[in-house]
């Protein structure tokens, strides 16, 4: 294995690794070489970290809701108690509450930004307490990933998941200020949009056949939409090779990766003496707009409602 590469030697955390993606990630990292500590809700946490030290690597289980800001300091404590160490932080755990805005009660908002976007922060919160400290005592840089798990409703809504698109919007941002802020720490931190056959996913993505589509399997019996493809991409962002990789958001699924560009300015109205008027707005916006539907105007939209092979299509032109 190419050292570039190799987690050799270091201690990851990974949340929700009980099942799906979380699983799959804390597994790609171990096979990479790192002692992982696994963290989900029930006995699954237990039965991956057994999975782990079949692999010939250390693993530790620490059940416990990410919602709580109790749980960051838990995980990082039990990640120095068992490594002494922390290298690598992937931000997984998530629940679905899937409403339509005017059914959405209190509750579904709650649970959805408590676990998602609450979740990331208390763990990521810790971890940048520890690397901080790490980085002073060494008196330079340190060695530290973050990959958070955002979602393409992010960038394009999702109708029946207001709260859902909401916590991940926040999880960009949150990685990006976590980007700038523990860069001169030596800590890298990146966002992921990845589409996965789990069993959060069960009523997204059906089963499939073996002809490499979408809603299949690919010709070398791996599903298309397997895990473990996103749990890869991961345990390179956690590399050394990834040094240079920060603050990016990417798409992952499939057989590509999609780097999504930062938002732009599509177009600048500047009001002619200085100040607008509303009818200054009419004049200017109300043509511009004309003809391009309610919704579809936002940029992203078109770019995130592509196929694989579209979204393939277009990193390769880039």
């Amino acid at each position: 294995m190419s050292s570039n590469i190799s987690l050799e030697g270091k201690a990851a955390i990974v949340t929700g690794a009980g099942a799906g993606l979380g699983r799959s990630e804390a597994l790609a990292l171990a096979e990479r070489g790192a002692n992982v500590v696994v963290n989900d809700m029930g006995p699954a946490a237990e039965e991956v970290a057994a999975e782990i030290r079949s692999l010939g690597r250390q693993a530790v289980a620490v059940t416990g809701d990410v919602g709580d800001w109790s749980i960051g300091d838990r995980l990082v404590g039990a990640a120095v108690d068992a490594f002494g160490r922390l290298d690598i932080l992937v931000n997984n755990a998530g629940v679905l509450r899937d409403k339509m805005l005017f059914n959405l009660t209190e509750s579904d908002w709650d649970d959805v930004i408590r676990v998602h976007l609450k979740g990331h922060a208390a763990v990521s919160r810790a971890a940048a307490v520890h690397w901080r400290a790490a980085s002073k005592a060494a008196g330079g840089p340190v060695y530290g990933r973050v990959v958070n798990t955002s979602s393409e409703a992010f960038l394009f809504g999702s109708a029946g998941q207001p709260n859902y698109s909401a916590a991940k919007a926040g999880i960009v941002a949150l990685t990006l200020a976590t980007a700038q802020g523990l860069a001169k720490y030596g800590v890298r931190a990146n966002a992921i949009c990845p589409r996965a056959r789990t069993g959060m996913t069960a009523h997204v993505f059906a089963g499939g056949d073996t002809n490499g589509d979408t809603n299949g399997d690919a010709a070398d019996g791996l599903d298309i939409l397997a895990p473990e493809r996103v749990g890869t991409f991961v345990s390179y962002l956690a590399s050394p090779a990834a040094e240079e990789i920060s603050g990016q958001v990417f798409v992952v699924y499939g057989d590509m990766v999609a780097l999504m560009a930062a938002p732009t300015v599509e177009r600048k109205f500047t009001a002619a003496d200085g100040v607008f008027s509303a009818e200054d707005f009419d004049q200017v916006l109300t043509p511009y707009f004309n003809g391009r539907g309610p919704y579809q105007t936002y940029a992203a939209y078109s770019v995130a409602q592509l196929d694989t092979t579209g979204v393939q299509n277009a990193a390769k032109q880039k």
